[in-house]
């Protein structure tokens, strides 16, 4: 019988036995995505509802909704009398055009956003961006599954701020962000990219729009050249 007050201890989030909590379902879905995130769940890998039940001492009930959260960002596939499986892993053509896609966008918007940034708002991207919560933690593939929700955040704080929204929702529904962090486990991924956010930051800080467009663009790059491997 579960206990609705369990919760994820921090450092065993990404496997292991979920501890005590406030919200249950919440923490079932953070540890199911760290695995995801850290390729512990391979793309394309079945996964079976009653192994988590045992791995996490849960019941049915916070996996299936943690499983359909997963769904809705497409990480996890659904298929009728079957199961769930992880997701498959994008293509390189797939690749290509959402790093063409983001090019175009999202240089422009960080020049968009600069114009819109206080010193409140400021704050908000710098805690966003993860770059002061940078080696905290033991657990390596925890950090790494969290960056990527950082990271996603970060992206989506400047689309705000660059206050069009019906990009913001085309980037949104692209989930890009899951998408290439699963490509590859590797730390160069967050320390590189956390170093090209204090960067855009930088740019930021100065009111410079035109740095950071460029800054973003470089990132944008980077990133795109760190994941290339992953197709090799």
């Amino acid at each position: 019988m579960e206990n609705p007050d369990l919760t994820v201890d921090t450092e065993a989030r990404s496997s292991g036995r979920i501890q005590r909590a406030n919200s249950l379902a919440g923490d079932v879905y953070e540890a199911i995505f760290a695995q995801l995130m850290s390729l512990k769940i391979p793309p394309g890998s079945r996964i079976t509802v009653d192994n988590l039940v045992r791995e996490f001492d849960v019941s049915h009930t916070p996996i299936r909704e943690a499983l359909g959260r997963l769904e809705g960002e497409g990480l996890v596939v659904k298929t009728h009398l079957i199961g769930y499986r992880a997701a498959p892993q994008i293509t390189r053509r797939r690749f290509d055009e959402l790093y063409e896609l983001r090019l175009l966008l999202e240089p422009a918007a960080a020049a968009k956003a600069t114009a819109a940034l206080d010193e409140e708002r400021l704050a908000v991207l710098q805690e966003a961006a993860g770059v002061m919560a940078r080696r905290v933690g033991k657990d390596e593939r925890l950090r790494y599954s969290n960056f990527a929700r950082q990271d996603a955040i970060f992206h989506d704080k400047i689309m705000e701020l660059a206050q069009n929204e019906l990009i913001r929702e085309t980037l949104n529904h692209q989930h890009t962000h899951f998408h290439i962090f699963r490509l590859m486990y590797h730390s160069r991924v967050t320390e590189e990219a956390l170093d090209e956010h204090e960067a855009i930051l930088a740019a930021f800080a100065a009111g410079d729009a035109s740095g950071a467009a460029d800054a973003m663009r470089v990132h944008i790059e980077n990133s795109r050249d760190r994941l290339l491997p992953a197709f090799e």
